[in-house]
């Protein structure tokens, strides 16, 4: 490395983040807690409505405010979160933004900006009451799909400027490793391109259906296609999440990072292993042979393995810092971490709610006990566990070190005392929602419908007790919203000025070295590649004789 650049390292050190790229990660965390906002009020009218509380007025049904709720929180939020984060994190590894990264980063902005608006003025129309999964025969206005064509192309621009800006610094950096955290990004925008593939080619099916040049639609090849992005959107917020477990969180309880090869590994597995799996959402669907299935909850299960390995890893640095501050006994440790502090506090309960949450996954990739819980609202208390607890807290967590730093202010003892109440009042009205939710899914009240007690049937009159609880945790956690969105603002134009830590701890001492073939992106690829065709090509090529369907309009 040239001492110019030697030089130019230490000055971005010491002066934060280059203003441009602070503008461009500013930008994509206002869109991610202005979506945060409107999304959870959304949610509130859903919970209050499902419990029979709330009457929605009749310019506003219920499928309306689900389809919103669910673009709004689970592509809004977290797409650009995500990219707003990790284009922050390249920004501070890689010697700043190459002019042309930061000129796509932004088409991918704009792109992204026109797609959410086209998706969602057939929304507020009615023309496109499908629900986020938007599955076939269901059909919305051409105008629904076409805002989703600029969604994914808008998500491409970002992945291609994280790949041409990773590649840059590695032709200037010849024989070094990645910064683990760009390392990080990499697998992420690796997976949010070829997982959105599949439902870019869905999309490109749909839109001559919708216009009504093509009189039907096949549509398990559809289904299909969709749970190929969507199984793996699941794990795209998970990597990002453990990103900072496995790298932020012991810089903040003042410890080490574990093994530097470990995480590379478990990054690669993620990345391999993500994109099979997507029939394991298909468990109950016709047409789709058990031998294929059970191959899919295979893959599905194997993921629980990288899992397992950062549970490990994670315990292991809590334990060892504990130690060196004094720690005794077998659970001394516990006692030594920051509770106090919410750079801590929130991706910590993050990682203790992915316990129950990855538990469920497991029932609902399990044939026998997916039948029972398919379609009801357990597995809705699961999707609210695993992106409402395990990656919005994490994503919380971040924000309130990583706003500050782009921003150029700090976080106060005031703002994290603040973040410490916000964070416990979001867990507690999301454990309450989310156990209503499970319990109550598993005495059949089914998901995705609105309030009805069914002629008065004694069954679903059993339901309403869960339902309260469910409103109840849904209005805790508007307050909670209302707090992080104030947070993050607060942070971002009216903290104290000052210079923010960007936090990456060091790995620990006397660490395995790591091996140079984790850089192998191109080996990775292939045998992501190989593995999804294995899982993917047979099936779908026998969906393709398939009878298709006319559109349905269902509402």
């Amino acid at each position: 490395m040239s001492i110019a650049l030697n030089l130019k390292n230490k000055a971005n050190k010491v002066m934060g983040i280059n203003p441009e790229d602070a503008r461009i990660s500013k930008s994509y965390f206002t869109v991610t807690f202005v979506a945060l906002l409107v999304g959870g009020i959304l949610g509130l009218l859903q919970g209050l409505n499902r419990a029979g509380l709330l009457e929605l007025p009749s310019w506003l049904n219920y499928y309306q405010v689900l389809t919103a709720h669910g673009l709004l929180l689970i592509l809004v939020f977290t797409a650009f979160f995500t990219i707003g984060y990790f284009y922050s994190v390249l920004s501070h590894n890689l010697d700043g933004l190459l002019p042309k990264v930061r000129k796509m980063v932004w088409i991918g902005f704009g792109m992204k900006m026109v797609g959410f608006v086209l998706a969602v003025i057939p929304i507020l129309m009615n023309d496109a009451t499908v629900m986020y999964t938007f599955y076939p025969p269901m059909a919305a206005s051409p105008m629904f799909y076409i805002g989703l064509v600029f969604i994914v192309l808008g998500v491409w621009m970002a992945a291609f400027g994280a790949f041409i800006q990773v590649a840059n610094w590695r032709k200037r950096n010849k024989g070094t490793h990645l910064p683990i955290l760009s390392f990080f990004a990499t697998g992420v925008f690796v997976l949010l391109f070829f997982s959105s593939i599949p439902v870019a080619i869905e999309v490109f099916m749909i839109i001559p259906w919708s216009f009504g040049w093509m009189e039907t639609i096949n549509v398990m090849l559809s289904r299909t296609l969709f749970w190929a992005f969507g199984h793996t959107l699941v794990n795209i917020w998970y990597l990002t999440a453990i990103s900072a477990w496995y790298v932020i969180v012991p810089k903040v309880i003042g410890g080490r990072r574990f093994s530097d090869m470990l995480t590379r590994v478990v990054i690669i597995l993620l990345v391999i292993l993500n994109i099979p799996g997507g029939f394991h959402h298909q468990i109950i669907d016709p047409g789709i042979s058990e031998a294929v299935k059970f191959m899919h909850v295979f893959m599905s299960l194997a993921v629980g393995f990288p899992s397992l390995m950062t549970a490990y890893a994670m315990f292991a640095v809590f334990e060892r810092t504990g130690r060196k501050k004094g720690a005794k006994g077998l659970f001394g440790w516990f006692k030594k971490l920051p509770w106090g502090d919410v750079r801590f506090l929130a991706p910590m309960i993050a990682m203790i709610a992915f316990i129950p949450a990855g538990a469920g996954g497991i029932v609902q990739t399990t044939n026998q006990l997916d039948q029972v819980a398919h379609n009801t609202l357990w597995i809705t208390g699961h999707f609210h566990l695993t992106l409402g607890m395990t990656v919005a807290l994490t994503f919380f967590g971040v924000s309130y070190w990583l706003v500050p730093y782009v921003s150029g202010r700090i976080l106060t003892t005031k703002m994290n005392k603040f973040g410490v109440f916000q964070t416990i009042l979001w867990t507690v009205g999301m454990s309450l929602m989310a156990v209503a939710m499970h319990l109550v899914g598993l005495l059949g009240s089914p998901r995705r419908t609105s309030y009805s007690t069914y002629g008065d049937h004694a069954t679903a009159l059993g339901w309403d007790p869960y339902l309260i609880f469910l409103a109840i945790g849904g209005t805790i956690l508007i307050i909670a919203v209302l707090m992080q969105v104030f947070a993050v603002f607060h942070l971002m134009f009216r903290a104290p000025k000052g210079e923010s830590e960007f936090l990456i701890a060091e790995e620990e001492e006397n660490a395995t070295k790591t091996p140079f073939w984790t850089e192998r992106w191109s080996r990775t690829i292939l045998i992501m590649l190989i593995i999804v065709a294995m899982a993917y090509v047979i099936p779908v090529v026998d969906f393709i004789g398939d009878p298709g369907s006319p559109p349905w309009r269902t509402w």
